[in-house]
């Protein structure tokens, strides 16, 4: 099973926008801060995966999420790697 492209879309405008709320005093500054529920929520979008590529995906997102810098080339080859061959 294949997943749309529009899942990927949505699931890198989700871990954009909890990299964007990160920052490394959140732990202390917000005692109910959860990084595996901010995970979660990017991977809400997309389904079809196995649970291998779902697990390949949380751990990339993690670290995109705590230093985008670092680790969005990372993800965007993983979901270029998982969304296949374009349709047309």
């Amino acid at each position: 099973m294949s997943v749309p492209q529009e899942q990927f879309d949505d699931l890198l405008s989700r871990t954009a926008l909890a990299a964007l709320f990160y920052y490394p005093e959140i732990g202390v500054d917000d005692v109910e801060y959860d990084l595996q529920r901010d995970i979660e929520y990017c991977l809400e979008p997309i389904d079809g995966l196995t649970v291998e590529d779902v697990e390949r995906l949380r751990s990339v997102i993690g670290r995109v999420i705590t230093n985008p810098s670092a680790h969005r080339s990372e993800l965007l080859a993983l979901v270029i790697e998982l969304a296949g061959p374009p349709a047309g």
